[in-house]
């Protein structure tokens, strides 16, 4: 997804009213996931499988990787999952960094964490996190969640058909 810097730098519009005004309803969604865990990163890329939507994923192990090649990535993501608990650079440091980006700030962070604190669901929202998911156990609840997410997504798409 490639934004047009000066065109999206207005703070009226949010990363999801960006997404859902330059994607187009059928075309792969870019997810992005930050986890140092191998086991959670290779059950999300499982699970996008699965969902009835074409994709493309990729992943880093930590935020200083991450911060590098999303910086570099020609073509952003459309969404970036976010765990909370890393070594380094925990997940509410790596979101501030991804919100000072001018390059990245555009794009829509979802927490993805083991984390059932309320605290932290009320931080990361006030620190740009667009939604706060707890990982589930199993895959078919993961599927379940992003198909979910990606109709959310495409709910609030302007209907231009006659």
């Amino acid at each position: 997804m490639n934004i047009p810097v000066g065109r999206y730098n207005s703070r009226h519009l949010s990363p999801i009213s960006i997404f859902v005004e330059i994607h187009p309803l059928n075309s792969p969604l870019r997810f992005y996931l930050i986890d140092d865990d191998d086991d959670d990163r290779e059950l999300f890329r499982i699970a996008l499988d699965g969902v009835d939507h074409p994709t493309h994923y990729d992943s880093a192990a930590s935020c200083s990787d991450a911060l590098i090649a999303l910086r570099q990535a020609e073509v952003k993501p459309d969404v970036i999952f976010l765990d909370l608990n890393m070594p380094e650079m925990n997940g509410k440091e790596c979101l501030q960094e991804l919100k000072r980006n001018a390059e990245l700030l555009h794009i829509p962070v979802v927490i993805f964490s083991t984390s059932k604190d309320p605290r932290d669901k009320e931080e990361t929202k006030a620190m740009g996190a667009i939604q706060f998911i707890t990982k589930p156990a199993r895959t078919s609840e993961l599927k379940n969640i992003l198909t979910d997410f990606i109709a959310q997504l495409h709910s609030q798409k302007p209907n231009t058909s006659a």
